[in-house]
């Protein structure tokens, strides 16, 4: 009986094994998915890092280097963004090359300086061109070793497609038109009442960076816009690239109630900028000069020491910050000036070089400006943008 029993059992084993052999074909697809669930949910559990920084897995931060290109170490102001630019590579953990030549002017110097930074093989670069069309080669090396660039301050206009990433910079034109919004309300009467010609003075320091050229032509159409709005006609004369790209319709001419003179050094010296304003001043009818950035500011205010017209009978407005500057608006020489925000262009910079080489979201970062006097730059919301 007991051998019956046994080999009963054995039997009904025998089968049960079969039937769990065959069960895929004959059953309801309800306990082989459940079986083969955590083989399935591997790779779901490894999407969000792909998408969410899975290129940091594969180049963790401290292995991460940067070359930034700027425009030099000539003023103050590229001294704020490479502090920024620290402060934001601290913060991520990540290291940085900041390179500059000693001048604005020395193109070459800066070619070579970005040609050495694509030979660094770096993660990504950061570039604030001097002029475009020089430093094409050196883009296109970067491009062909799929090195991201992202550019700062004026950026790179007119580089190939797709090779400039993003740009990190204040909206120039339209920093130019908030100078000139400022501007007028300051000159407005003068210009209304006069029963002659009168003069205003935009000082460039040169005319290939984007950021300049920007900043000049948007003062330039937006003032001239509000003086025909009163009445009045304007002309412009001076540097042919101001002249020619600016919207302003009598080009080349003195024929109109208000002259704008536009004038950009034959190299970029605090000597030839303060000439260029001195040329402005000995001018009679002039009744207010604009500078387009910390240089031509600063010129403006060493040709002011020996002539004396700014702040009294001449309204000067500058662009930047600096030592200088800031003293020349407290002391009433500069009426006003715009500020960018170098401090947060260079933390974006390293932001979107950083986001570049993790795959993280790249995108276009206005940095932002802002008018200040003599009676609004202790307020901490300029206070912060405006570096010595």
């Amino acid at each position: 009986m007991k051998k019956k029993v046994l080999a009963s059992l054995l039997c009904a084993a025998m089968v049960a094994a079969t039937l769990v052999g065959c069960g895929n074909s004959s059953e309801p697809a309800t306990e082989t998915p459940a079986a083969e669930e955590p083989a399935a949910e591997e790779p779901a559990a490894e999407e969000p890092a792909e998408e969410d920084g899975g290129a940091d897995e594969a180049a963790p931060a401290g292995d991460l280097h940067f070359e930034i290109v700027s425009k030099g170490f000539q003023h103050q102001f590229w001294q704020a963004v490479l502090k920024g630019s620290e402060q934001k590579a601290a913060e991520l953990g990540v290291t940085m090359n900041f390179v500059g030549p000693n001048s604005e002017s020395d193109i070459a110097d800066q070619v070579q300086m970005l040609n050495n930074a694509v030979n660094a093989q770096p993660a990504a670069i950061g570039l604030a061109a001097l002029d475009t069309n020089a430093a094409l080669d050196g883009i296109q090396q970067a491009m062909d070793a799929g090195i991201p660039i992202i550019g700062f301050d004026s950026g790179v206009p007119g580089a190939p497609e797709g090779s400039i990433w993003a740009n990190c910079s204040t909206d120039n034109y339209a920093a130019g038109e908030m100078a000139a919004e400022e501007t007028y309300k300051l000159i407005k009467d003068q210009i209304t009442g006069a029963t002659g010609k009168v003069r205003i003075g935009v000082m460039n320091q040169d005319a290939t960076g984007e950021s300049l050229i920007n900043r000049g032509l948007g003062f330039m159409d937006k003032i001239a816009e509000l003086i025909e709005a009163d009445g009045k006609t304007v002309s412009v004369i001076g540097n042919d690239k101001y002249v020619t790209d600016c919207k302003i319709e009598a080009k080349n001419s003195e024929d109109g109630d208000v002259v704008i003179e536009v004038l950009v050094p034959a190299q970029v010296t605090s000597e030839l900028s303060a000439i260029d304003c001195q040329t402005l001043l000995n001018k009679e009818d002039t009744i207010c000069i604009y500078g387009s950035n910390q240089h031509s500011a600063e010129g403006m205010v060493t040709a002011n020491e020996n002539i004396g017209r700014l702040g009294k009978d001449v309204v000067g407005v500058g662009f930047d910050s600096g030592a200088v500057i800031k003293a020349a608006v407290k002391d009433g020489t500069f009426a006003g000036c715009i500020t960018q925000a170098p401090v947060a262009m260079g933390e974006a910079v390293i932001q979107q070089l950083y986001n570049a080489a993790t795959g993280a979201t790249v995108e276009d970062v206005d940095t932002g400006c802002q008018w200040f006097t003599a009676e609004n730059m202790d307020d901490p919301e300029i206070a912060q943008n405006l570096y010595d």
